[in-house]
């Protein structure tokens, strides 16, 4: 269905929903103040200042309100699925994505999150410039991520260093720790969304699916129904690029409280300039920080306490 969607103030929101009262729908969607019907074009605002038009006249309705918004454009990807072949239609389903971010930082947490996007959000969720976070500025990242949280379902977990580090160390690989995180927050999230069920689940491949499932042997509850594995996810349904979005939000608020912990920006990824950041705080903080700070195991530990001389 096309769709345009414009930004205003809270103001302007209370005025449109004065504008349509006559044609104001009983039932709001979830993080909307109110939906309106007129003449074929369905009116949403959303508590975020987002406002969508959708069906006959949108374009002409919306710009009596406003700028209409650009529309970004995502570039096609490469992708590879395990386990379950993808239905046809998957693009277009109601669906929860699962993604992590953190996995190959040095300093600060694991951030898993699940995030639930209907069929009918999807239009207000692309409008919103959700796309693979890896693509986005950390302020955009700040920016949708704040939109989203106004009306998506969603699961975060976040896996401290020390947890993460003392995990490792008892041998578990960070395979393994990542599968049993996404398993985690998919249920907190099934739970959280019942009696409603989507109509698929997508989590963006970091393990094939027989992989996966071995890695969580011994689990009591393994979510397997309506599962789906692929790479390049984000690229397939708007909730795993609004999960890699939501959980890189998340990342970057657990590195600021980090950085004001050690007393100085701690970078992020785990190249040359991380060496030396670990060195710093090894030289501030003591080796031991390490254990709070960084995941241990990384090739980093060794350069940085080089470095430091420890």
């Amino acid at each position: 269905m096309a769709n345009t969607v414009i930004q205003v103030n809270q103001a302007e929101i209370e005025k449109m929903k004065s504008h349509y009262e006559q044609y104001l729908k009983a039932n709001n969607p979830p993080g909307s103040v109110f939906s309106a019907k007129k003449q074929g074009c369905t009116i949403t605002a959303y508590r975020s200042g987002k406002v969508m038009f959708q069906g006959a006249g949108n374009e002409a309705e919306a710009k009596q309100w406003g700028e209409v918004l650009p529309t970004k454009k995502t570039v096609p990807s490469k992708k590879k699925s395990s386990g379950t072949p993808l239905p046809a239609n998957i693009s277009s389903l109601s669906v929860i994505g699962s993604d992590e971010v953190g996995k190959g930082d040095y300093f600060g947490p694991m951030t898993v999150v699940a995030a639930y996007v209907k069929k009918e959000q999807l239009p207000l969720v692309k409008e919103l410039g959700v796309q693979d976070s890896k693509n986005l500025t950390d302020t955009e990242i700040v920016k949708i991520a704040k939109d989203l949280l106004t009306f998506l379902p969603y699961s975060l977990l976040t896996l401290p260093n020390e947890k993460y580090n003392q995990l490792q160390s008892s041998g578990m690989t960070q395979g393994k720790i990542t599968a049993r995180l996404h398993n985690q927050a998919l249920n907190h999230l099934l739970k959280k969304i019942e009696p409603e069920k989507p109509d698929a689940i997508l989590i963006d491949q970091f393990a094939e699916a027989p992989v996966y499932y071995r890695h969580l042997q011994g689990v009591k509850e393994v979510c397997r129904e309506n599962v789906y594995f692929s790479t390049k996810a984000e690229s397939i349904h708007l909730s795993v690029a609004a999960a890699s979005i939501l959980a890189r939000y998340a990342f970057l608020k657990a590195m600021d409280q980090l950085s004001q912990k050690a007393g100085f920006k701690l970078t992020k990824g785990a190249g040359p300039k991380v060496d030396q950041d670990a060195a710093r705080l090894i030289k501030s903080h003591g080796l031991d920080a390490l254990h709070k700070f960084t995941k241990m195991h990384f090739a980093n530990t060794n350069k940085a306490r080089k470095i430091a001389r420890v």
